[in-house]
Formats: C-alpha cells, structure tokens, sequence
C-alpha cells in the first residue's frame, strides 16, 4: 500500500478476546465476509501483528478523546501532506462515537485523504451521508448483514468475486491495479478473491453478494417454518368454544 502512498490503520478483524479478557467485535455487520476474511489469515494472525491491533482497539475504547487528539497530532506530519489513509484493512466503523471520531479527524486534517471500505450501512446513512468530509471517500462492500440496504445503481458497491476472469464478465472493473480503484474508479467495484485455499472452498465459485444473499434466504425460511409452527401450536393449545363449561 505504502508504494501508492497509502497508509493503513488497523484494528483486529471481527471478533475475539482482548489480554485484560473483554471481548469484541469490531465489524458487528459482517456476515458471509467473516468466513472468508483476509484478515483472519497469514500474517494478521502473527501474535506481533494481533497485538499491535488490539492495541489500537484499546486505545479507542478506553481514551477515545485522547486517541483522537493523537492521530490529529501524528496526521500533522508533513509525510501525511496529499497522502491517502486506508481506514481499517481490518475491522469496521463498530461504534457512532468511533465513527464520528474519526470524521472529526479528516475534518482538522483536510490536507489528507481518506477512504474505508465498511458494512456498516445505516451508520453511514444517517452519520456521513447527510454531510460527508470532501476529503473522505468509501465504499459500501457486500458480504454483509445490511446487503439489501444496498442499491449498486446508486451507492458505490465492492463485491469479492471469485477471480479477474468472472468481474469481466459481469461487468464490473477491478481494483487489483491499485486499491484507490475502490473509490476513484467506476462505481462498482470487483475485488478478486484472495487465493486462500479454504476460503476458495467456501466461497465456492460465488459472488459475496450471491452468498450473503443465500443465506439471507435460508434464515428467512426459516423464521417463516418457525412462525408457521408457532402459530399452529397456539391454535391447538386454543379450546374449542363448544366444550367451554357453562355456568349454571
């Protein structure tokens, strides 16, 4: 990322436990997503690399004003002049305050730019939408809880598929060139699923969308089988108002 003159910042991917034992979750949208996340895999999972990323969520959670003051400090440097900041290449916007922390911070450093993939689509509705930073971009990325919140024809969507050969054929253009694609390029956004193996597996020649949209609709099943059920039972457990006793 670095020779695009991107840089990162991280928090540990989706959830898990941090050393003093509170637990967490920082992408509390992800769906399909988690199962075959990059962040889960490699060099994330190094004890080094996790704790430097649990380090951070720490900061956040017990000094989110001094976090913030900080990162409005370091972002002052004149390295981070014209630079882009990759928000999260793990993790997720997981709080209103966090998140409004951190548009708070591309508003005091306006000479840096930023952008961040996230599945936290009705925190962006109500929070960044109505009056975003010009100098902060994102993208709405499928795999999520919130999918069908999603309209490609409107907002700005990036979909895992399963190589380069299937975004060409539905149409959509490819980020592999160089990450800034995801919101400096055409509006949806392919991203070709990382060779790991078991993800491969997983994922199973799909689309995330096609995937999360999958299991969307086998939860709804059944939830429809358990109402149905529910329902057939109270109508059983019903007496029938001919065998009601009658008062003499």
């Amino acid at each position: 990322m670095r020779q695009i003159g991107v840089w990162n910042w991280s928090l540990p991917a989706w959830a898990g436990r941090l050393a003093d034992g509170r637990t967490y979750n920082t992408c509390p949208s992800a769906g399909v997503c988690a199962q075959a996340c990059y962040a889960r895999h490699g060099t994330y999972t190094w004890p080094v690399v996790r704790a430097k990323h649990q380090a951070n969520l720490m900061y956040v959670l017990d000094d989110l004003a001094g976090w913030r003051t900080a990162m409005v400090d370091e972002l002052g440097a004149a390295r981070f002049r014209g630079s882009w900041i990759r928000i999260h290449d793990s993790g997720d916007f997981f709080s209103d305050d966090y998140l409004l922390a951190w548009l708070d911070i591309c508003r005091t450093r306006p000479d840096t730019n930023f952008y961040a993939y996230t599945k936290e689509v009705s925190r962006f509705r109500s929070l960044v939408e109505p009056d975003p930073p010009a100098n902060f971009l994102w993208v709405y990325s499928y795999g999520g809880k919130q999918d069908a919140a999603l309209n490609p024809a409107v907002d700005r969507v990036a979909d895992v598929f399963p190589d380069e050969a299937a975004i060409v054929e539905a149409g959509w253009a490819s980020q592999e060139a160089s990450d800034l694609l995801a919101v400096l390029g055409p509006q949806l956004v392919g991203v070709p699923a990382n060779r790991i193996p078991r993800y491969l597996k997983r994922l199973a020649g799909r689309r995330f969308s096609e995937w999360q949209a999958e299991v969307d609709a086998a939860r709804s099943a059944r939830r429809t089988r358990l109402r149905l059920v529910i329902d057939n039972t109270r109508s059983e457990a019903r007496p029938e108002r001919g065998g009601e006793p009658r008062a003499a």
